[in-house]
């Protein structure tokens, strides 16, 4: 047997093996994939709506999901998974079918905020950050949600629903549990429920006379940058 390391090799660039396509991406979602990708000069500027597409898919990022995006915007799927990783609305484990936040920013605070999210971790029966037995809630506790006028906050996939009570809390979860709120209120994932039809609106000899002027001016600094380290110019001690 031999005792010679065994070469490592370099993750490709595509996310899978060459000539492979998307395995496990539903083949609307891949099509709707492609449609959303053919909107930006370069594919792997797609790569965060395609995170949201695959989301809304099945409610999360799951590591084959995040394989069949670098495929088709050509990086690796670790780049996938630092991208989505950044991002509070991209979840890359599992997650309820409704994403309940409570926010307790300073405005929520001082309307009851803390005793709201005390009384949803109670009859929930899952604290911040956890998700419900039978899969239907996870709850967040938020730092602000931008709807400080109705406080205290709270959005069910990040759709606002005004100021919470502890009863309408109760209410508003008994809604979702029962799908009486589903046409406003789409399962997680679902971000945007109008299709995108156009990209950048700019004329394409425009941006390329721009960037052919940034190279020149840049081109330019460096030649005047040179120069003046030739002669002494540049600003040193003497």
């Amino acid at each position: 047997m031999s005792d010679a390391p065994t070469p490592v090799t370099a993750p490709r660039r595509s996310g899978g093996p060459a000539g492979s396509g998307p395995r496990h991406l539903s083949p609307e979602t891949v099509e709707r994939a492609r449609q959303v990708i053919a909107l930006y000069p370069e594919p792997r500027s797609a790569l965060i709506p395609l995170c949201h597409l695959a989301q809304a898919e099945e409610g999360w990022l799951s590591p084959a999901a995040m394989t069949d995006i670098a495929g088709l915007v050509g990086v690796t799927p670790t780049e996938v998974l630092g991208t989505a990783s950044f991002y509070d609305m991209l979840h890359t484990e599992p997650v309820g079918t409704h994403l309940v936040a409570v926010c307790t920013n300073i405005a929520c605070l001082l309307a009851g905020a803390a005793e709201l999210l005390e009384h949803a971790e109670a009859t929930l029966g899952v604290n911040a950050g956890g998700t419900t037995p039978d899969g239907a809630v996870t709850l967040e506790e938020a730092e602000c949600l931008a709807d400080c006028d109705r406080a205290p906050c709270v959005q069910v996939n990040h759709r606002f629903v005004g100021a919470q009570t502890p009863d309408s809390f109760d209410a508003l979860v008994a809604d979702l549990r029962s799908g009486a709120r589903s046409a406003e209120i789409p399962s997680h994932g679902t971000l945007n429920r109008v299709a995108r039809t156009s990209g950048l609106e700019a004329d394409p000899d425009q941006v390329a006379a721009e960037r052919a002027a940034m190279a020149e001016a840049q081109a330019a600094r460096a030649e005047a940058a040179e120069a003046a380290s030739a002669s002494g110019t540049g600003g040193g001690a003497r």
